[in-house]
């Protein structure tokens, strides 16, 4: 069990700048552009996470990147992203409400996605 949760703390800190880099891009697509909270999150975490994948690569997993286990990765969460974002638009729930769903379920669904398809194996 260590070994699965092994880079979580390091995890948990890229995720948190993350975040904030999310949720500014929400609220500029979403005040500023006008665009629904689906297409919002949706653009915001694929910025987001380019930014992620990058810095999990270097310093939580040190481990190769599996491309064909980042599009996966992507797929799932790009569409948990949309699919939350949808949901807020269609019960008309607040934008905050809506990252800080989606913030949450990325923490706890990202990890072992990444930790399992992403990063898998040790750097040569």
């Amino acid at each position: 069990m260590k070994a699965i949760w092994k880079g979580f703390f390091s995890y948990s800190l890229v995720g948190l700048a993350n975040t904030l880099i999310h949720w500014q891009i929400f609220f500029v697509l979403r005040v500023a552009a006008g665009l629904d909270q689906a297409l919002s999150n949706f653009a915001a975490f694929c910025v987001a996470a380019l930014f992620s994948s990058y810095v999990n690569a270097l310093y939580t997993f040190e481990a190769r990147v599996s491309a064909t286990g980042y599009v996966l990765f992507l797929c799932v969460m790009g569409g948990l992203s949309y699919t939350v974002g949808y949901l807020g638009d269609r019960w008309h729930l607040h934008g905050l409400l809506t990252v800080t769903a989606f913030s949450l379920i990325s923490l706890v669904v990202g990890f072992p996605l990444s930790r399992f398809l992403v990063f898998r194996g040790q750097r040569t």
